[in-house]
């Protein structure tokens, strides 16, 4: 017959006197359930959340899906439009939006940060920003192809794509040009 292990009498969060200070009461650290987030900054986790990739991809193929339901737009068009529209969108949210919509206790640190540059606490190359960059770069690739290169779109494509893609590059990490977006 085997001796089943039994729990030890402080798990589960039950409470046992601390030895070193005789009177007070101490608790297992655990995982708070139902209560704030353990995250200093949480806008540095959000693009690794489960299934906001997959949203992402959703939201631009549903955006496409009602430029191409409009009657007087042609197919060149809306690729066009799409592209632009979801870098213009891309661009506000990552690169000129700045702090936290929440009150973090960093000390103001992400005040004066875009939310690319707190994206995975400003570390390069993650898996997250390797999909926002590459995105829009699927985006311009499919946009090209069936705008047929026509010269009026591929430059406007070419030049929404270099505005979205230029400040993700490790080189402007907290560089404000001409002092725009400084404040």
């Amino acid at each position: 017959m085997q001796q089943r292990n039994q729990p030890e009498p402080n798990e589960g969060g039950v409470k046992e006197k601390n030895k070193e200070f005789p009177g007070e009461l101490r608790q297992r650290r655990k995982m708070n359930v139902g209560v704030a987030h353990s995250e200093v900054n949480p806008n540095t986790r959000v693009m690794n959340s489960r299934g906001i990739w997959l949203t992402y991809l959703l939201l631009t193929v549903v955006l496409h899906v009602v430029l191409l339901s409009i009657p007087f737009f042609t197919v060149p068009l809306v690729w066009t439009l799409t592209n632009v529209i979801h870098n213009l969108v891309m661009y506000l949210f990552l690169h000129t939006v700045k702090g936290t919509p929440f009150e973090t206790p960093d000390q103001g640190k992400a005040r004066l940060l875009t939310h690319w540059e707190q994206m995975d606490y400003g570390v390069q190359f993650t898996s997250s920003r390797k999909f926002l960059t590459i995105s829009p770069i699927v985006l311009y690739i499919l946009a090209s192809f069936y705008t047929k290169y026509d010269p009026t779109h591929f430059l406007i494509n070419t030049s929404s794509l270099l505005s979205v893609l230029l400040p993700k590059l490790p080189q402007f990490h907290g560089v404000r040009i001409f002092g725009i977006n400084k404040y």
